[in-house]
C-alpha cells in the first residue's frame, strides 16, 4: 500500500465547538451572504467540520476583516467558514489524526482545505488510506456529509499531475461521489457587469464530466484579506451549505449538494467553460430561492 503525504494547502482528531466573532458582512465576501442572513439563515441546527492543521508550528498573517491574526492554516479555515455561517457549530479536526471522523446529529458539512499526495501511477485501492480519509471518502460517496473540497493551488485539472508528477490523491478518491463538491478560486467575486477569471493558481476542472458535474468556483479575495488559494474557497462553500441546511431542514447532504450545483451562476464569470469552470460561481441567493428543494 501506498502511504500518501497530507499537505494543508498549506493533527487522534482533535474535535473542539469554537466561538465565531458576531456576523459582519466583510468586504470579501459576496453581497449575497447578507441577503441570507436577513432572511434569517444562518446556518443554525447544521455542524461544520473543518479537517485541517491545527497543530503544527507553521502561522501565517492575514485579515478577514476581524483584524490581523497569525495563525495556523486551520485556525483560519475555521474562521473563515464561520464567519460565513454565524449561527452553525464549528468543530475542528486535526488532519494528521487517524481515527474515524464521528457525525454529529442533523446535517454535516466537512471542509477539506488539504491534499494527500504521491507520485503520480497509483490507483486509489493501492492508497494507504487511514481511517480519517476512509471515513470522509465513505460519507461523501454515500451521501452522509457535505465535502467541500479544495481544488488545489498547482493549476492544472483535478486528478492530474503537478509539475513535479505529484497527485492529490484525495481529489481522485472524491472524484463522482454524490456530496462531494470541489471548490476553485476565482479573483473575486464575480458580477454580472464584472465577471471574475480563475485565479492563476487554481486548479480548474478539466475535461473529466464527472468532476466538471461537482465543481464550483467562488471569489477568494486575497487583495482585501492577504489569504490566497483555494483553501479560503472551500470554506465559503462549507458555509454555503450550512446556510442552505438552515433553510432546508429535512433536505439530505446530497440534496444541498445539488441544490448548490444546479443553480450556480455562469453570468458572472469571464468567459465560462465547464472545463474551467465546472458549473460555474456558487450564489447562495439562487440556491435559497425555491420554497423546497428535492
Amino acid at each position: 500500500m501506498k502511504t500518501v503525504l497530507k499537505l494543508s494547502a498549506l493533527t487522534a482528531a482533535l474535535l473542539l465547538s469554537t466561538a465565531i466573532p458576531a456576523q459582519t458582512l466583510q468586504a470579501w465576501m459576496s453581497p449575497e451572504v447578507k441577503q441570507a442572513w436577513n432572511l434569517g439563515y444562518k446556518g443554525q441546527g447544521v455542524t461544520i467540520q473543518v479537517v485541517d492543521d491545527f497543530r503544527s508550528s507553521s502561522r501565517f498573517s492575514g485579515n478577514f476583516g476581524t483584524g490581523t491574526l497569525t495563525q495556523r492554516h486551520g485556525e483560519w479555515t475555521r474562521l473563515e467558514a464561520g464567519l460565513i455561517a454565524p449561527s452553525a457549530k464549528i468543530a475542528s479536526v486535526d488532519f494528521t489524526g487517524t481515527g474515524a471522523i464521528g457525525l454529529a446529529r442533523g446535517l454535516n458539512v466537512l471542509n477539506l482545505s488539504y491534499g494527500m499526495f504521491a507520485a503520480n501511477g497509483y490507483s486509489n485501492s493501492q492508497i494507504g488510506w487511514d481511517n480519517q480519509e476512509k471515513s470522509i471518502i465513505a460519507y461523501a460517496k454515500n451521501g452522509s456529509a457535505i465535502v467541500s473540497k479544495a481544488a488545489g493551488n498547482n493549476a492544472v485539472a483535478v486528478g492530474a499531475a503537478t509539475s513535479q508528477g505529484q497527485v492529490d490523491y484525495l481529489n481522485r478518491a472524491l472524484v463522482g461521489a454524490q456530496s462531494a463538491i470541489f471548490v476553485g478560486a476565482l479573483s473575486k467575486n464575480g458580477t454580472v457587469a464584472a465577471p471574475a477569471s480563475l485565479a492563476s493558481y487554481s486548479n480548474y476542472a478539466g475535461s473529466d464530466l464527472a468532476v466538471q458535474k461537482n465543481f464550483l468556483v467562488v471569489g477568494v479575495e486575497g487583495s482585501k484579506t492577504g489569504l490566497y488559494g483555494t483553501s479560503f474557497a472551500a470554506p465559503i462553500v462549507s458555509g454555503y451549505g450550512a446556510i442552505l441546511g438552515s433553510k432546508f431542514k429535512t433536505a439530505t447532504p446530497t440534496q444541498i449538494t445539488n441544490q448548490l450545483l444546479n443553480t450556480a451562476r455562469k453570468d458572472t464569470v469571464a468567459n465560462y467553460s465547464a472545463a474551467v469552470h465546472g458549473r460555474g460561481e456558487a450564489s447562495i441567493a439562487r440556491a435559497l430561492a425555491p420554497v423546497s428543494i428535492k
